[in-house]
């Protein structure tokens, strides 16, 4: 479904044109998003290789192209916004050295239209042009003028995408970013410091890939000298590039794609190996500079290396079950991966999942909600009230609480009651389509709602199309 006036509608629109094509065939989805990566890389050669030497140019390249951390946005048919939004970005530079600055201007609009966290990229090309200033000691003010303006302009795009994003985040329920991340912006930001360095130590020692990593939110001395240490190696690059080292040019220009998305604005994945896609086009040309020396048989061993990982890693998304299996694995005392898992497998085991998640957080009421599902799925209703129950007991104001309850009862043909819970949950959120909707199937007529986004199935439904 294509959505043009919610974030990332560029995005949706690739998904509308799979399911006009395909329906819902994961196939065309998969072979979208490995379309979009190898077009990312071949922009990619084609900057570097006008920007550096040729050598270096086709190493970023390959590495980009192979390195672990590019197998998650290419499997994760979800991410592909990352891809989308790397390759208009990419787009942007090439215009960019063409002198076409204000096409690198549109293209950079059109990649906040496919995902909103490419917003430092701007930045990239203002460490660009100040080299390129400072390598042509001739350059006059005008002509850094000139290049200023497109590069404000983007910055002005960007903002405009992040207030975009707050006020979105904030509307659209279960965003899992702004005020609905369930974690503050002080825990968040405390707990980043660490995450980049746990990426950076992932760029060379490439193990511990998750689509749920085992992050948890540090005490505060422990985040704040993570940040200090961050903060030192950005020095450290920028000393090194004021002193003419392009290949510190790069990598302090990766990190600083990576700080909107690993900085003040809370998301619920602490952490999320797809956010390295971007950054990789500039630490990959960093790398690809400190390796053009390097014997071909040793930056053959490096890219093997780095494919044999990419290759296991791919590995693990062959399913569901496998890819929260080995999430739920690495990260043993977390609850989402082992209710993830449940979904992916069969009642019997799914439950004995969910207990295990029960001794862990005794008190997360999502945890009863899934055990009620699978009783409800599996034919067993009243086993799915007593645990939808329970979830009710944990989360009394929680309006999908509610509802569940309800769908237990009306499973029970216990209709009054069931209408009961219906209307609860819609008096406490008069945005909850599944109690809306259970409700006029009930032939009882709700409220209308007020400033509800509902999809357009969703809409189709509750008009009972």
């Amino acid at each position: 479904m294509w959505r043009p006036f919610e974030t990332r509608p560029l995005t949706y629109l690739t998904f509308w044109l799979n399911e006009q094509i395909d329906g819902h065939n994961p196939v065309g989805y998969h072979a979208l998003n490995l379309g979009l990566h190898l077009i990312a890389v071949w922009l990619l050669w084609d900057v570097l290789r006008r920007m550096m030497p040729e050598r270096a140019a086709w190493i970023g390249a390959a590495i980009f192209a192979v390195h672990p951390f590019q197998a998650e946005p290419v499997n994760y048919i979800f991410a592909r916004s990352t891809t989308l939004a790397t390759v208009l970005c990419l787009a942007s530079l090439a215009s960019w050295i063409r002198g076409k600055r204000w096409w690198a201007v549109a293209w950079f609009g059109c990649a906040l239209l496919a995902k909103e966290e490419c917003v430092a990229f701007p930045a990239l090309l203002l460490l660009l042009e100040w080299w390129q200033t400072r390598a042509r000691r001739g350059a006059t003010t005008l002509d850094l003028k000139f290049a200023l303006r497109p590069i404000i302009v983007m910055f002005a795009l960007a903002v405009m995408a992040g207030v975009r994003v707050l006020i979105a985040s904030a509307q659209i329920e279960g965003s899992g970013a702004g005020t609905q991340a369930g974690i503050s912006w002080r825990a968040y930001g405390l707990t980043q410091g660490l995450v980049i360095l746990r990426y950076l130590r992932m760029l060379i020692l490439p193990w511990g890939f998750s689509i749920d990593p085992a992050v948890a939110i540090p005490p505060l001395w422990l985040g704040a000298l993570a940040w200090i240490a961050v903060g030192c190696l950005a020095g450290s690059l920028a000393y090194f590039a004021m002193r003419g080292r392009p290949a510190a040019l790069w990598f302090l220009a990766g990190l600083l794609l990576l700080l909107p998305s690993s900085s003040i604005l809370p998301a619920a994945d602490l952490a999320a190996d797809r956010r390295l896609y971007l950054p990789m086009i500039a630490i990959a040309a960093g790398i690809g500079l400190m390796l053009q020396s390097a014997r071909l048989s040793i930056v053959a061993a490096i890219l093997v290396f780095f494919t044999g990982f990419s290759i296991a890693r791919t590995a693990t998304w062959r399913s569901d079950a496998s890819i929260w299996e080995d999430a739920a694995a690495k990260a043993p005392s977390k609850v989402r991966p082992k209710l993830q898992l449940a979904r992916a497998l069969d009642p019997q085991r799914a439950l004995k999942v969910l207990e295990v998640a029960q001794r862990i957080a005794p008190d997360d009421p999502s945890i009863p909600a899934e055990q009620g599902r699978v009783y409800l799925s599996s034919g067993r209703p009243d086993l799915a009230l007593l645990a939808f129950g329970r979830a009710l007991a944990l989360a009394p104001r929680s309006s999908v609480a509610l509802n569940n309850r309800g769908a237990a009862l009306l499973a029970l043909n216990q209709r009054d009651a069931a209408q009961a819970d219906f209307e609860r949950a819609l008096a406490i959120d008069a945005c909850q389509f599944d109690a809306r909707l259970n409700l006029q199937r009930l032939g009882v007529s709700a409220p209308p709602p007020s400033r509800c986004k509902f999809s357009t199935e969703q809409a189709r439904a509750l008009l009972g199309r």
